[in-house]
């Protein structure tokens, strides 16, 4: 069946085809094809211009082709199942680029790393863990993003909060507050599944610990071990009480993030990209909205951060090697196309030399987080292979509509982990 669908897919793109056919006719070298999922006003005017000056400065024609987040996820292995991917392609770091790499359709960029001396620009925690796959790196960095309780200040300061919790204890009396003035605690825009991942994310994370998580995502524990469970009842508990938002698989991320604007609900769990689409709205950041970490729940586990890294990364069958090659180095170390990206985005620059005072103070204090934070954990689609995630996102828009069902969607998704990893 999932054979079938594949090749379906996979006939599907190539009849569309996926770039402009001027590209195919261009001189060898003079251009570069790209597949990105930055879609959004946001990011296509920030790609433009970079793309654009790129173009000034190399030469080099950049033929992009934006697909949507979720399509995008889809077609590109597909287009990696049939060898027929672009020069170079918008990915996420983690078990995604990992299922890629270890599929052999991505170029290995080890030696052009260190000939540019790209360790002295990104962070090592970011470069250990985002762009290096068994020994090997295969993944340039361009922005990554942190995932905290966004919330809405008007709304706190309304309802008597001032300080915020650092321990669960103070997180439900919080809760219980802002219940009792007649606001919801939490939105959640769970339509297209993938936001709700963060709460189970850092649940398990702040219960049974980082390594326990890395295991879940490796499949070598079971998603109906006692320590899953336990998450799963903390969240229930949660939903239980009247603390979010009616509907949640109605809505999506920007539904939510427009909930909390209005004071409908006071904050979202979401990531740093939040503040750009508020900063495209006119909210103005530590004013209309501002951010706290997700407090802890048993003394002693690491206080790990959650998100993403977004970055690009090489086919192995380019025609373009050194074009691409050209782009990326661009894409990462030009600090002006940096800056465009990190500010339009609302992500933070992986590239030290970007001027942390051009940041939001909103942005500012993110950043702070993540590098105090002893871990930074990929979000769950990121952090564990596609296969598993699509299971394991289906589980979260079960649990949304009907939360008391837990036990037998735990089920259902270590059946899939168990198909995934061959237990």
């Amino acid at each position: 069946m999932k054979i079938r669908l594949i090749a379906l897919l996979l006939m599907l793109v190539l009849a569309l085809g996926v770039f402009p056919a001027v590209a195919q006719d261009a001189p060898e070298e003079t251009f570069v094809t790209v597949m990105h999922y930055f879609t959004g006003e946001l990011g296509r005017e920030g790609l433009n211009q970079i793309f654009s000056d790129f173009q000034a400065e190399s030469g080099i024609t950049v033929f992009d082709n934006p697909i949507g987040h979720e399509d995008f996820k889809t077609t590109i292995l597909v287009m990696a199942a049939g060898g027929d991917l672009p020069d170079m392609f918008s990915y996420w770091a983690g078990a995604r680029t990992q299922f890629v790499v270890d599929s052999g359709r991505l170029a290995p960029i080890g030696e052009w790393w260190d000939a540019n001396n790209l360790s002295d620009v990104v962070p090592a925690s970011v470069a250990e863990g985002a762009t290096l796959y068994n020994g090997e790196r295969y993944f340039v960095p361009f922005g990554y993003h942190y995932a905290g309780l966004f919330y809405n200040p008007h709304v706190m300061e309304a309802a008597g909060i001032t300080e915020f919790p650092t321990d669960w204890e103070g997180f439900l009396a919080m809760c219980d507050t802002l219940v009792a003035a007649g606001v919801k605690p939490f939105a959640l825009g769970s339509l297209n599944r993938w936001p709700a991942q963060f709460w189970f994310d850092y649940l398990l994370l702040r219960t049974a610990g980082p390594e326990y998580r890395a295991q879940l995502m490796a499949g070598e524990v079971s998603y109906t071990d006692p320590e899953v469970a336990r998450a799963m009842e903390l969240w229930m508990g949660l939903v239980d009480a009247g603390y979010f938002v009616d509907d949640a698989n109605a809505y999506d991320w920007t539904d939510a993030a427009d909930q909390v604007a209005s004071g409908e609900a006071a904050m979202t769990l979401m990531g740093t990209w939040i503040t750009g689409y508020w900063d495209g709205n006119g909210l103005v950041p530590g004013d209309d909205y501002d951010f706290f970490p997700f407090p802890a729940i048993d003394e002693g586990i690491s206080q790990a951060v959650v998100g993403p890294v977004d970055g690009f990364v090489m086919s192995a069958n380019s025609d373009h090697p050194n074009a691409s090659q050209a782009l990326a180095l661009y894409l990462l170390t030009n600090t002006d196309a940096q800056a465009t990206w990190a500010l339009g985005q609302g992500a933070l620059s992986p590239n030290v030399n970007v001027d942390s005072s051009l940041y939001t103070p909103v942005m500012q204090h993110a950043a702070e987080v993540v590098a105090a934070a002893p871990t930074f954990a990929f979000n769950y689609d990121l952090a564990t292979t596609p296969p598993m995630a699509e299971g394991g996102l289906n589980m979260f828009a079960q649990f949304m509509n009907d939360p008391s069902g837990y036990v037998s969607y735990l089920e259902q998704t270590e059946a899939v982990a168990v198909e995934v990893f061959q237990k």
